[in-house]
């Protein structure tokens, strides 16, 4: 195995079943990313599907990211594969695909992160290639494995299809998206992340990704939840927002001001 990079870090610490911590960021400007990269997170996950960052706000943040010595994970917008191997050519550690609702979103997904023969992903790593410590080739033969795929279950349609995403090749990880998952559990009735129903459903999953050897991911809206979740076997949790924790900080401030 190649030499522990900022790149690999997140790969190699899964594969040993560590449990890990990373920040969430959707705000614009990079920098904030930069700033929460340098507390005690194992890593940051930016977010493209919900937040208003642009692909090229979260390159720049992958690079503040990487600088201080962590890995990036990305989500993408639904369905926007095509910027699954850009993410990954700027050297993010993890893309997660929200809605992966069937088996070809899957194998699209996977298609778009691997190289061949494992998947179609095309050549053209720049800030990938630099954070890995490797030369081409070294990059080529190692990026299947530390480029790591989270197919999100969020869905009754991906709950009925879970064994078959663990199975499939070039899909690393699961990450649970709860508010959604409520949302399908309930037919749509309510948005309840905390609902019994819903850690159900999880323990079910972790179950099912932990039999094939494969982390389960989870967002988690408080601190508190994310500890539940690491309990109930989850490998990686992503935890509150940067919006959230601006808040809370300005809540607490305001609070012991008597505002």
């Amino acid at each position: 195995m190649a030499t522990q990079t900022v790149l690999s870090s997140l790969a190699d610490r899964l594969a040993r079943g560590d449990s890990l911590v990373s920040a969430w960021c959707g705000l614009q400007d990079p920098a904030i990313a930069g700033v929460l990269a340098k507390e005690g997170f194992d890593a940051v996950t930016l977010d493209m599907q919900h937040g208003p960052i642009t692909l090229g706000e979260v390159i720049r943040a992958v690079q503040l990211i990487n600088a201080a010595g962590k890995p990036a994970l990305a989500r993408i917008p639904v369905g926007e594969f095509q910027n699954v191997s850009r993410l990954f050519d700027a050297g993010v550690s993890g893309v997660i695909a929200p809605m992966i609702n069937t088996m070809a979103d899957a194998r699209a997904f996977a298609a778009y992160a691997k190289y061949p023969p494992m998947g179609e992903r095309s050549w053209g790593s720049y800030g990938g290639l630099g954070a890995s410590g490797l030369d081409q080739n070294g990059y080529l033969r190692e990026a299947n494995r530390f480029s790591l795929t989270f197919a999100m279950i969020e869905t009754r349609e991906a709950m009925a299809i879970l064994d078959d995403i663990l199975a499939l090749e070039g899909i690393d990880a699961v990450f649970v998206g709860p508010s959604d998952l409520s949302i399908a559990l309930s037919g749509g009735k309510e948005v309840n992340p905390l609902s019994a129903e819903v850690d159900e459903a999880i323990r079910h999953i972790v179950a099912r990704a932990s039999s094939v050897g494969k982390p389960v991911a989870i967002y988690a809206q408080s601190a508190e939840r994310a500890k539940a979740f690491l309990d109930m076997g989850a490998k990686l949790v992503t935890v509150m927002s940067d919006t959230a924790f601006l808040r809370a900080a300005a809540q607490t401030a305001l609070t012991q001001l008597g505002r």
